[in-house]
């Protein structure tokens, strides 16, 4: 695992503001991890997920909870590690590029509150190493939410 990447978020979250700290973060993780077409976050607004800052090609603005990767990663409240989107039932193809995609949900008070979304042109290439590095991102999220008192 690359404890590096965990500990660079963790100093960016430092950051008060909410937009510049998950502006960071995105940028970092499309750093970090090799052969990404999208790193980024969705938020829960309005009863569905919002595009929040990202890095990566143009993305769908508005996602209902009951659609694709993400609307089942805030439904089962789990992280979704999808080796071939093109067999995911419901896919959002926001990216006609994208074969394979990372959705962890971050939670505060047992509610999903966001999601961190990374998409790739290649098939199969999330490790598990990267779920859990993205897991403990969004624990590192969740804690930083109440330290700022982050709210939309």
């Amino acid at each position: 695992m690359n404890q590096f990447i965990n500990a660079q978020i963790r100093s960016l979250l430092e950051e008060e503001d909410m937009i510049a700290a998950f502006s960071n973060v995105s940028a970092c993780i499309k750093t970090n991890y090799d052969r990404l077409n999208w790193a980024g976050f969705y938020f829960t607004k309005n009863n569905e997920l919002v595009l929040g800052p990202f890095q990566g090609k143009v993305a769908c603005t508005h996602i209902p909870f009951d659609k694709g990767v993400c609307g089942k990663c805030y439904r089962d409240k789990e992280t979704q590690k999808i080796d071939d989107v093109l067999s995911f039932p419901g896919h959002i193809a926001c990216d006609s590029d994208s074969r394979s995609e990372l959705c962890v949900p971050i939670i505060l008070n047992d509610e999903v509150i966001g999601e961190i979304d990374l998409d790739s042109p290649e098939k199969n290439r999330f490790t598990a190493d990267e779920a859990k590095e993205m897991e403990q991102a969004a624990v590192d999220i969740s804690k930083a939410w109440i330290k700022h008192n982050w709210s939309f």
